[in-house]
């Protein structure tokens, strides 16, 4: 029988390790290094990462921002400029294309199935130490973050996986080797507070950058967050899964025109049933805006039929 290697050393591995190392093996190639030059000058940097093979790049709204110039590193040394494709800082997140094909590229997973205390790995270029790897697990999930533009972001993973200067950008990967996240963020101060937009939130963008080269989007002036619902409502409910979206606040815009308060569990949007923050943003899109649309809530264990009618966002 032939000697495998490989197979020899996740044997001399133990499982944390060799599941760290199949995550950076698998999407480290992927991983990019990118330089962003500033009109002025000046330069700043970050990570990406390719997920397709003819060169398209996801990474941070805030690495490119501004830039006149951009271009990336591969692993391998090679280097190309880059196109941005468009960029949404509401979610901090940005598509650029390199000038070239056949190009190692990373697979997407699903931050929807994440769960707290699953093992993560960070991929990057921190301070310009390129493919750096480090590893952690979900701290919490369905966080918000204040994006570069001042709008939160919802469902935002916190994991403990170390960030640095220059990871931004850079891919938060599950022991499978999927890319489940989009490291955007570190608390400087704190110890093991980091932040990463998911990967089921920027795969919908990237879907409209890539059309579009922006993200149009309609606003229903509320602030919601993921919630599980209690086990007998679920049950009575007979819904797919056991989530909803909990309104923390709707002041001043759209949703309190339309009725909704706080606490209401909102169910369905528009005839598509809604079980996380994300859903209700993929719902929210620009021909929303200026139409009735009719939203399904669970209000003090009551069904409430209510209409809404979106704002355009500016």
């Amino acid at each position: 029988m032939p000697f495998d290697f490989a197979e020899r050393l996740d044997e001399a591995l133990d499982p944390y390790s060799a599941r760290v190392a199949h995550a950076f093996e698998t999407v480290g190639p992927a991983v990019v290094h990118i330089s962003a030059q500033t009109k002025a000058g000046a330069a700043g940097t970050g990570s990406g990462v390719l997920f397709a093979p003819d060169g398209y790049v996801l990474t941070n709204s805030h690495v490119v921002s501004g830039a006149a110039k951009v271009s990336a590193s591969l692993t391998d040394g090679r280097q190309f400029a880059a196109e941005l494709m468009g960029d949404d800082p509401a979610t901090d997140l940005a598509v650029l294309r390199l000038a070239a094909t056949g190009l190692p590229h990373a697979g997407f997973g699903s931050s929807g199935r994440l769960r707290v205390g699953q093992l993560v790995v960070a991929i990057g270029n921190p301070l310009g130490f390129q493919a750096t790897v480090t590893a952690g697990i979900v701290s919490a999930l369905g966080r918000t973050l204040r994006a570069p533009n001042g709008r939160l972001i919802e469902s935002v993973i916190q994991t403990d996986a170390p960030l640095n200067p220059g990871n931004s950008g850079g891919p938060l990967v599950d022991g499978h080797g999927r890319v489940v996240g989009i490291n955007t963020a570190m608390i400087g101060r704190a110890q093991g507070l980091c932040f990463a937009i998911g990967v089921d939130t920027a795969q919908d963008v990237v879907a409209r950058l890539m059309r579009d080269g922006r993200v149009k989007r309609a606003r229903l002036g509320l602030a919601g967050q993921t919630t599980v619902l209690d086990a007998r409502i679920a049950r009575r409910l007979q819904r797919e899964r056991d989530t909803a979206v909990l309104v923390m606040e709707a002041k001043g815009g759209a949703a309190e025109r339309g009725g909704l308060m706080q606490g209401d569990l909102i169910l369905e949007f528009a005839g598509e049933a809604v079980f996380t923050v994300d859903d209700l943003h993929r719902l929210l899109t620009d021909d929303a805006a200026g139409r009735d649309l009719e939203v399904k809530v669970l209000r003090r264990a009551k069904i409430e039929f209510l209409t809404v009618r979106p704002d355009a966002d500016g």
